[in-house]
């Protein structure tokens, strides 16, 4: 009979760890699907949209990548899907991006601040699964 290398709690927090942060990164995709209108969606300039798409669906692989032995890919990635739409937040609320000024000092626009709330959850919860890993990769291997 095989014996668990793990502690008998650590798999049930791992399984949860990894649903939430799935749930993240689908939700991130999801805020800037509505944000754009739907798909296709249109979100001007161009270049704008093009991030939202690229955004989309590094969420959804990331998420996927979460719910497979791929997870540590998705946990870096996941970094990404969350730190990503929180610089173009400040960016485009702040000094504005080039032709695009509409949301310069729109700082409290609810979907956008719920963004940011998701966001932000899941960049701390993406850091601190990967600097646990790595933490203890160091311990097992020095």
């Amino acid at each position: 009979m095989l014996q668990s290398t793990t502690a008998p709690g650590r798999a049930g927090i791992s399984l949860i760890s990894h649903a939430v942060g799935a749930l993240g990164c689908l939700a991130v995709a999801a805020i800037h699907i509505i944000d754009q209108g739907g798909v296709p969606g249109l979100k001007d300039p161009e270049y704008v949209q093009i991030f939202y798409y690229l955004l989309e669906a590094a969420g959804v692989v990331a998420a996927g990548l979460l719910l497979t032995n791929f997870a540590k890919t998705g946990w870096i990635l996941s970094l990404g899907v969350a730190a990503g739409p929180i610089l173009g937040y400040v960016l485009s609320r702040g000094p504005g991006l080039p032709d695009y000024g509409d949301d310069i000092g729109n700082w409290t626009e609810p979907l956008g601040v719920l963004s940011l709330v998701v966001e932000s959850t899941l960049l701390i919860l993406a850091a601190t699964i990967l600097a646990a890993s790595r933490r203890s990769a160091t311990l097992i291997h020095p």
